[in-house]
């Protein structure tokens, strides 16, 4: 993970690229299919070239990372030709301004320390559940139900409490969530449009190096580089304590601390939903010192990275 994420600006945009490539077939961008084998899957480079608009040694320079400064029209007519979305397309263009003033120095991880109001605003949300997350998924403060919500976790040391971690190495969370398979791709497009462009950032290389060695599912789906995943309107939990509910999700972004996300679930008053976790909220064990809900301020530890 370290070797491939300390190559360069170029080389992360050359990763996607080759990805989206090799993902994307003839038969999908209109092009017709002699006889005989192909040996390379989806695109040949030729065929995107031609697309494009490009000659085939400029793509090729593009996609070895020795090409850094594409223009925004060769972007745009890449984003065409490999029919990227919207979210692809702007990640496209992110790893090519990238590539363009790409520095070797990661830069410092964002703060882990929640602000004191942002604690009193996760014991004001009760009996929703609520939690605070670094841009990596390290929880950094919950109310009960946020951590009860998540079977298991508790088990867990308070450094080692991560939503991805949670997802890919908890034995509960296939069992909590009955459509893990959406969940799990949804995290990793996540941490890839992340990764591609702070791809030095340590937080990120940490978490990322540790499940790519311990998950053959997180290295499957991390080769893919999707960076986008459905996101479902509701979740459904197969809770062990509570039952089964679904409750409604909501994630923003944190005003004056970058990096930090507001995580909540709802559920409408007087229903079943909403008595699932009422319930949770009462079963879960009690808030931090004071009152005030449980923090993780300290640096979590790192994990080994493979070279």
């Amino acid at each position: 993970m370290a070797s491939e994420q300390s190559s360069g600006g170029g080389a992360e945009l050359g990763r996607f690229l080759r990805a989206r490539r090799t993902q994307t077939t003839p038969e999908q961008v209109g092009l017709a299919v002699g006889a005989g084998l192909r040996r390379t899957p989806g695109l040949r480079r030729e065929e995107l070239a031609t697309l494009t608009g490009i000659s085939i040694d400029y793509y090729v320079r593009l996609e070895r990372g020795k090409e850094t400064r594409p223009s925004p029209s060769v972007i745009d007519a890449l984003a065409r030709a490999l029919q990227l979305d919207d979210a692809e397309h702007q990640h496209l263009l992110e790893l090519a301004a990238r590539a363009a003033r790409y520095a070797p120095e990661p830069p410092p991880a964002p703060s882990r320390t929640v602000r004191p109001h942002l604690k009193l605003l996760l014991e004001t949300m009760r009996p929703n559940p609520a939690y605070i997350v670094s841009r990596s998924m390290d929880l950094l403060a919950w109310n009960p139900g946020g951590l009860a919500l998540y079977a298991g976790l508790d088990d867990w040391p308070a450094t080692q409490r991560n939503l991805a971690r949670y997802l890919f190495l908890h034995p509960a969370a296939r069992e909590l969530f009955p459509d893990w398979t959406v969940q799990v791709r949804a995290c990793v497009a996540r941490l890839r449009a992340l990764a591609g462009t702070a791809p030095d950032a340590p937080d990120l290389t940490a978490l990322v190096g540790e499940l790519l060695l311990k998950s053959p599912d997180f290295a499957r789906l991390w080769e893919r580089y999707d960076v986008t995943g459905r996101k479902p309107a509701r979740k459904t939990f197969h809770h062990p304590h509570v039952g089964t509910f679904s409750l409604t999700p909501q994630s923003m972004h944190l005003e004056g601390t970058p990096g930090q996300r507001l995580g909540v679930y709802t559920a409408e008053p007087g229903t079943p939903d909403h008595d699932a976790v009422l319930l949770l909220d009462m079963t879960a064990p009690g808030p931090g010192p004071g009152g005030s809900p449980a923090t993780n301020d300290e640096p979590q530890p790192q994990p080994h990275t493979p070279s």
